[in-house]
């Protein structure tokens, strides 16, 4: 969009006197190469050429699909006669009956269990068993039901690692497997929303034909495969997350080799020290033949891990790689042994965190969510963790958690690892790969052969006094611990889920001259006629609006501000013309005062009900918008600051001390960031259209670069797009890559959204692609914030039935309704993740949960050489399968960033007159400046981030008659300036390209026309940095050196 689409931001600052420079500087540059013209008209005649597809993909089908779709229920399922099996000779055994009960107890006392569907248990039938496990596996078990012989039991117990059996062991575990599945039955008929099978003993280390670990039968295993072949047909799928402390080697094997099974599994290591003391435990298992890249192990080789550690894993690695995986179905193996005071884990985790973990796996799989207890060993973590995760799933707000700090370099080397062997199966882990390990070796490892439960060594096993054991003064204080983080977690709140306000007196404010223009009270019309089409109205409290009072605006603007835009109700219409001419960007109507102030004030009273506690969230239909109004100035169609002044009232009558605004309209929000520019309080994040700096508001103000002044330095986050078309894959990688780690270090108290919707596809301002449902999601991952206390203002979108839906969306989001799938199987675009990774570098100063690990020496090598030295492990074939081809995962991931002409074409219209929201006369004009005008009219830049990059070229020059290296074609090559290999171009087989995908070597020069290219800009470059590498070309194909009236990028 070109800044006349909302005016010029005449500023009387200096922070906007350079809005207009790089276009007066580029009218003096030299135009695109011939070569380069040509390419670009081959590239246009093949897709004219191109076979039509008559299918057209309705881009609005997920939330027509989602329209009748509500949160049903949680279903519970267990049975007392769980509690049947124990040790007989061993009272102390950690893997106890009261393990079950107290976590009944608890749920009980929080009131959860009465509002849960209860589930009739039933034993698993043993056609469902020998799916997984084997005849005499069964049999076996089935032959010590009823045996009263403690002696036999127990030397029968000492052949496996880890068990006991009872005379009613064989009863339960048939018990416990069938409850499993017979809760993936009902979620899957859609009975239940989710659920959670309270159950023991746990499954997830028994294997085939071997009992292991307190387990015999595999309950999550037997539950993904009894959902891979339900009649329902409906899953082909199966996430499954184990979070016990203990590697769930089992479920492993199971599914080693199975594409359709994603296995991902976080577990105490330390170097292969930690039981089961398996190498396959570690990252480089990564699965066999068709499954391979299928199975994520993250080994913790360290113990004190807390929440922000398992934060950064699910941020980093575990959600990036589900959204892409897109599940039908998650099964949670939920061990709450890695809580804090488990002897067995020495952990740090919080029994609250528990719940933002499943909180964040319920946005997936449109919200079936399977959760199947296994281990944890501290029976008050235990109990807490359990219930807070049953709480989650009943959809109740994530409890606070206390600032979440610095990953520990132990966990950010674990990940850079996991990143590097994955890479080749996930297109989000190959561009996210640690900068810093690149052509680091993988560590060689060595475990002690006769460690128990290696497989090697002891054939009996110890049945007495087998399991850690804490000290009583250190049981003491941890119990203290835990006492006061049960105390200090608050779990009420209140009764109303989502208040809504919406006034009329909004709708006044019109223009006069052009009844067409984007900003009209159709926008708002149509969100509450979309609320009520969806049900939605009387699911909501309704509030009042109401004026803001002067001593209300005054908390963000001036008093002569005020007087101003409240004469403009007196002004002649001659008056109003000229004001309007000279401020460009807004338009004034008698009535812009009231429908201003009302806006204002209506969102303010929404506040209030959220902070007294009278509503948990809050959704604000209003108008004008208002993140452009700076303190004493209209701008961008706004008046009033809606969100600022929102934040100002909260901190200065409410007396919060940390509130996140997140505004994720496609325009920077340039008022709002000038308010708050000093304010520590108010945690300033925009994600917005910059196009280096010459998309509206047009100010380098809202670069990366700029963080904030004073207190407020780090308090101001910028994630600038530097191109149009950025959708759900860039915004997802965003968020889990800076702003939900930031938010969670700085625990805000409310979360308010300036929720624009003009970077929704279709819209005619923002030329983007963000779908509804991606809006959805968004609102939920910030909606574990704050105790879930969230309020959502509407500010811009111009596509009404995109602004519409979204808005619907995101109510819809508020109020629990399982959300739609994301479909964000194409990765991030290169110019989009160097914006990331931009915004990464410039806050890190100010975040510590930014820091990124540096190799110095592997820990790995030091933790072998404390187990052994002399005996090397088993490592599976991961530095053979590093190799393997990205594609034979049927993940959709698209070879190119660019979107297909049916995606285009949705960006600029959709859905004739209604989906447009602007004339189509101006809407014409817009398409053909943006999409076809401008387009193809390539002006280099001058400077760029990545020029560093650039190494000297080979003493032996560049060979330009060299073919491409992996295709050994000599049509269209490039060289990459990093590492100077030779690759053909986009228009052949596109090596070039993915090679800076996968190595992050930004720069490439164009051997034909000595053009370079930068992927991390997506853009052209012409600098003195790049003359060695084009004169060595220049000087291969002509024999002499660049003429001297052409070298001008010499000096």
């Amino acid at each position: 969009m070109s800044s006349a689409s909302k005016g010029n931001s005449k500023n009387r600052r200096s922070r906007g006197s350079a809005e207009g420079k790089n276009n007066a500087q580029s009218s003096g540059r030299s135009g695109p190469s011939a070569a380069l013209l040509e390419a670009k008209r081959r590239a246009m005649k093949k897709g004219a050429n191109s076979p039509k597809n008559d299918i057209v993909r309705d881009v609005y089908a997920a939330m027509h699909e989602w329209k009748d779709s509500t949160k049903k229920d949680t279903a519970v399922i267990w049975d007392e006669k769980m509690l049947n099996h124990k040790a007989l000779w061993d009272e102390g055994y950690p893997e106890c009956p009261n393990r079950l009960s107290s976590v009944i107890e608890r749920c009980t006392s929080l009131g959860l269990l009465s509002r849960c569907i209860s589930l009739s248990p039933r034993e698993a039938t043993k056609e469902e068993i020998l799916s997984l496990h084997s005849k005499s596996h069964l049999e076996k078990l089935a032959s010590t039901a009823g045996c009263e012989d403690a002696d036999l039991l127990e030397k029968l117990s000492s052949h496996y690692d880890a068990i006991y059996l009872h005379p009613t062991t064989y009863e339960a575990s048939l018990l416990a497997a069938g409850s499993a599945i017979e809760l993936v039955n009902s979620i899957l008929d859609r009975k239940v929303q989710n659920g959670m099978a309270i159950i023991r003993p746990p499954g997830h280390h028994a294997m085939k034909s071997e009992y292991c670990g307190y387990c015999f039968l595999n309950n999550v295993a037997l539950g993904a495969l009894h959902a891979l072949n339900h009649p329902s047909k409906s899953v082909s799928r199966v996430l499954i997350v184990d979070w016990d402390v203990h590697h769930g080697q089992a479920t492993q094997q199971m599914f080693y080799k199975d594409p359709r099974v994603l296995y991902f599994s976080i577990h105490r290591y330390e170097y292969g020290q930690f039981w089961p003391n398996l190498a396959e435990s570690d990252f480089e298992y990564v699965g066999e033949g068709k499954g391979r890249g299928f199975n994520m192990n993250i080994p913790l080789n360290k113990t004190g891990m807390g929440n922000q550690d398992y934060f950064a894993i699910f941020r980093q690695v575990l959600m990036p790689v589900a959204y892409e995986f897109q599940p039908d179905l998650v099964l949670v193996s939920a061990g709450y042994d890695a809580a804090i005071g488990c002897p067995e884990g020495e952990m740090e985790v919080t029994p609250a965190f528990y719940a933002h973990l499943v909180a964040s796996l319920s946005c997936l799989a449109g919200g079936k969510i399977g959760v199947v207890l296994e281990g944890g060993y501290c029976l008050k973590s235990l109990a807490e963790g359990a219930s807070l995760t049953l709480r989650a799933l009943l959809g109740d707000p994530c409890p606070l958690v206390e600032s979440l700090g610095e990953p520990s370099q132990s966990i950010l080397e674990t990940i850079g690892y996991v990143k590097e062997v994955h890479a080749p199966f996930w297109a989000s882990l190959s561009q996210s790969r640690c900068k810093s390990m690149e052509g680091v070796k993988l560590p060689d490892k060595k475990i002690p052969k006769d460690l128990p439960g290696s497989g090697v060594g002891q054939p009996v096993y110890e049945t007495r006094n087998c399991y850690p054991v804490q000290p009583e003064e250190l049981r003491k204080a941890l119990d203290a611990r835990l006492d006061s983080l049960i105390i200090g977690t608050k779990l009420t709140f209140p009764k109303e889920r989502v208040c809504m306000v919406y006034d009329d007196r909004m709708l006044k404010h019109k223009n006069l001259r052009d009844p067409c223009h984007p900003e009209r009270p159709d926008r708002l019309s149509a969100c509450l006629n979309r609320i009520q089409e969806y049900g939605l109205y009387d699911r909501c409290f309704q509030l009042q609006g109401r004026s803001a009072t002067d001593e209300e605006l005054l908390l963000c603007h001036t008093e002569s501000y005020i007087e101003w835009v409240k004469r403009s109700s007196v002004m002649e219409r001659k008056e109003m013309i000229r004001q309007e001419e000279d401020l460009q960007s807004i338009y004034i109507h008698p009535d812009s005062f009231e429908s201003a102030s009302v806006a204002a004030g209506s969102v303010l009273e929404v506040i209030d009900a959220v902070l007294n506690d009278n509503s948990l969230r809050g959704v604000c239909a209003v108008r004008p918008p208002g993140h452009h109004a700076e303190s004493d100035e209209a701008c961008g169609f706004c008046f009033f600051n809606n969100a600022a002044l929102a934040a100002s009232y909260a901190v200065k009558v409410h007396g919060l001390k940390r509130i996140l605004l997140v505004d994720w309209d496609v325009h920077h929000g340039n008022g709002t960031q000038h308010i708050f520019e000093s304010e520590p309080r108010v945690l300033y994040v925009s994600l917005h259209r910059y196009d280096n700096g010459s998309f509206f508001p047009s100010s380098k103000d809202a670069n990366y670069s700029v963080v904030g002044e004073g207190l407020g330095r780090g308090f101001n986050v910028n994630i600038p797009w530097n191109k149009r078309g950025v959708g759900d894959s860039e915004y997802l990688t965003a968020f889990q890559h800076v702003i939900l780690p930031i938010a969670y270090e700085y625990a805000p108290e409310l979360v308010i959204i300036s929720a624009g919707f003009d970077a929704a596809v279709g819209d005619p301002l923002g030329g983007c692609k963000v779908t509804p449902e991606g809006y959805a999601h968004m609102a939920s991952w910030l909606s574990t914030l704050a105790n879930g206390k969230i309020v959502i203002i509407l500010e811009g979108g111009y596509n009404i039935t995109s602004t519409s839906l979204s808005f619907v969306a995101c109510t819809k989001a508020l109020l629990g309704d399982p959300l739609p799938v994301l479909n964000v199987a194409t990765p991030c675009q290169p110019h989009a993740w160097q914006s990331i990774q931009n915004v990464i570098k410039a806050q890190q100063p100010y975040w510590s949960c930014l820091q990124e690990f540096t190799v110095k020496e592997s820990a790995y090598s030091v933790g072998a050489s404390e187990a052994d030295k002399e005996l090397e492990c088993s490592v599976g074939s991961s530095a053979e399968q590093s190799d393997a081809p990205v594609v034979e995962l049927e993940l959709g991931v698209a070879r190119d960033g660019g979107a297909s002409a049916a995606e285009e074409e949705a960006c600029g219209a959709v859905g004739g007159d209604e989906a447009c929201g602007y004339s189509s006369k101006s809407l014409a004009s817009f398409l053909q400046m943006e999409g076809l005008g401008e387009a193809y009219a390539v002006v280099p830049l001058t400077d760029c981030p990545h020029l560093t990059e650039v190494a000297d070229v080979p003493k032996d020059g560049i060979d330009c008659r060299a073919p491409c290296e992996q295709c050994l074609s000599c049509e269209e090559n490039w060289v990459c300036l990093t590492c100077y290999v030779v690759l053909c171009g986009r228009y052949i087989k596109e090596h070039m390209m993915f090679h800076g995908l996968e190595t992050n070597h930004p720069l490439t020069l164009g051997i034909s026309d000595l053009s370079v290219w930068c992927y991390g800009c997506e853009a052209y470059i012409d600098n003195p940095v790049l003359y060695d590498a084009k004169n060595s070309v220049h000087c291969s194909k002509f024999g002499y050196d660049i003429p001297h009236g052409l070298n001008h990028m010499k000096n």
